[in-house]
């Protein structure tokens, strides 16, 4: 359910904020409860005539989740999945064998790696452009079956022209699929720049809490979300019933919490590109940033809570800067209450056009000083080194 006439519940026109908090929100049938209840049934009674009726078909708190994911991204239908991964792998899915996919050379890890496999296995043909390069895209699209954007890369935060490359997909009869997880629908909605898929990993700022695997789908067209709720239930990756009341309880502060980081993230962006152990800043709130003037026209109150630095000096002193924070985790993921940073190029898989010094910065909701004061005492350890 979306924000049709008939679903909206009366809720279309509001403000993200408060779909937030109300959509998908309606007293249990049952006993009126106003908290969602967790369904954790997998079987339903024949007798009763109803919707429901084998778990790894439908759960009423599945449903709820799909509703607000769908309300906040502005589209018909929203799928949930058993996490990103998997939702990326259904929309690949359906490209036709020997298909063209044209994806970021600088994207998310797991996209990249699941591309590079299928295309040794000849499942499909990926091509690698830098997103940022509206020339590079538009011209890897002919042919194409499906394109792949993210409304920032990860991790080096660059940011395509989204409407001039949903065309020219378009224009090529390619499907375009956005990850929106760095941006959040607190920011962007990508279907209203054309997009016909919208992909977030809910573990990041929909959960929010760093405590559950989960992944969604919103779609433009409600028969394509049919086939991947069928590619869902026949390929069996079916999110679980307590992750989904997490994430459902989770989405209800997405706006309080994105817009804090956000804040603290521009904050830290400004200082850091005056210390003299940062080579240099990525973060598309900067001026100098490349895609500055694009993301201010994309984007909507907010850069994202998400940027990236390079320490100077390379590698081991970006490690050294890892190992002396003392409120940022040295952890992998993002998007949680807590701030994480860590070296992306310490994993294999992450893409030569990561720089080896490259920290990932994402900025939770403690007070910024204190968070700016953690790194800076971190940066000026790494930088006597």
């Amino acid at each position: 359910m979306g924000l049709g006439d008939d679903d909206s519940g009366g809720l279309a026109g509001l403000d993200p904020a408060t779909l937030a908090v109300h959509a998908g929100a309606e007293p249990s049938a049952l006993d009126g409860a106003a908290m969602p209840p967790l369904v954790l049934s997998t079987i339903y009674e024949n007798s009763r005539a109803g919707e429901h009726n084998y778990g790894r078909e439908r759960n009423a708190t599945w449903e709820r989740l799909e509703t607000v994911l769908a309300a906040l991204e502005r589209g018909p239908r929203a799928v949930v999945f058993a996490s990103g991964m998997a939702a990326i792998a259904a929309v690949v899915d359906a490209v036709p064998v020997g298909g063209r996919v044209v994806a970021a050379h600088n994207s998310y890890s797991g996209t990249r790696q699941l591309l590079r496999r299928l295309h040794h296995a000849e499942r499909v043909e990926a091509v690698l452009v830098d997103i940022a390069d509206t020339e590079a895209v538009t011209g890897s699209c002919d042919g194409a079956a499906l394109l792949c954007l993210e409304s920032l890369t990860n991790p080096m935060l660059t940011m395509p022209d989204l409407r001039a490359c949903i065309d020219a997909a378009h224009d090529a009869g390619a499907m375009v699929m956005v990850d929106n997880t760095f941006a959040t629908p607190v920011t962007l909605t990508p279907l209203t720049w054309g997009a016909d898929v919208v992909v977030h990993s809910l573990t990041k700022y929909v959960g929010g809490h760093s405590d559950l695997l989960l992944g969604a789908l919103v779609c433009r067209d409600p028969a394509l979300a049919e086939r991947l709720v069928e590619h869902r239930t026949l390929g069996g990756a079916v999110p679980g019933q307590l992750e989904t009341w997490l994430a459902l309880r989770g989405i209800r502060t997405l706006d309080v919490r994105v817009r804090r980081q956000m804040a603290s993230a521009a904050t830290l962006a400004g200082r850091l590109v005056e210390h003299p152990a940062v080579a240099r800043v990525h973060y598309p709130g900067l001026a100098s940033h490349p895609q500055h003037a694009r993301a201010a026209r994309q984007l909507e109150g907010g850069f994202g809570a998400v940027l990236s630095i390079e320490v100077a000096g390379g590698r081991e002193e970006a490690e050294a800067v890892c190992a002396a924070t003392r409120l940022w985790l040295h952890a992998t993921s993002l998007g949680g209450v807590e701030s994480t940073l860590e070296r992306r190029r310490r994993y294999p898989a992450e893409s030569d056009a990561v720089p080896e010094s490259l920290l990932r910065l994402s900025v939770g909701i403690e007070a910024v000083e204190d968070l700016a004061a953690d790194l800076v005492s971190a940066l000026d350890g790494g930088a006597s080194r």
